[in-house]
């Protein structure tokens, strides 16, 4: 009896051996890459979501603006011209008079910038997506992701989402890279 006892403790006391180690920690790093692919993947949805949200607010505004004034602000250099008659900064109160429209108007915070067009009758609003198989971002014709021509987001980014005033036409998508008109 005494034999069985000691060679059952001895069977297990022996530990891993390097080749089971090994593949614990294969597996360990697979799932780790798994789990860091979605959570990235995830943060990218999660800022997209944003901007779309951000821009939903701005045309909200932009229309009370439009009920107050019968026209829409202009723009320049992509951006709202309503703060007295200066160009409101993304990220500051556009306020008008005594009218505040956003205690502040919303700012991408990552290296992209939000495009406002408008000639004070029909506007334009832009972002880019980071997602750009976002069933919501710019595709072109064939079906593969897009940019809008004309709108800037970044150094040499072209804008790939747009939200319009009920009255103005989509704008243009071309492919990526490809220049357009404005």
């Amino acid at each position: 009896m005494m034999n069985i006892v000691s060679s059952k403790h001895s069977f297990f006391s022996r530990g891993f051996t390097l080749m089971e180690l090994l593949v614990v920690i294969a597996i360990l790093g697979i799932l780790a890459t798994i789990g860091l692919g979605a959570f990235a993947s995830s943060q990218t949805k999660s800022r997209d979501s944003r901007r779309k949200t951000d821009l939903k607010n701005i045309a909200v505004a932009l229309e009370t603006y439009y009920n107050d004034n019968a026209a829409y602000p202009v723009s320049a250099a992509g951006k709202i011209v309503g703060c007295a008659a200066a160009a409101c900064e993304w990220g500051s109160e556009w306020k008008t008079g005594t009218t505040i429209y956003m205690a502040t108007l919303p700012i991408d915070k990552t290296a992209y910038n939000y495009y406002y067009y408008s000639d004070g009758s029909r506007y334009v609003l832009y972002a880019r997506l980071e997602n750009s198989n976002d069933l919501q971002a710019a595709k072109t014709s064939e079906g593969a992701p897009g940019e809008y021509g004309g709108s800037v987001c970044a150094d040499g980014v072209k804008c790939n989402f747009a939200i319009t005033s009920t009255n103005s036409p989509a704008p243009t998508v071309t492919g990526v890279g490809e220049e357009d008109a404005f």
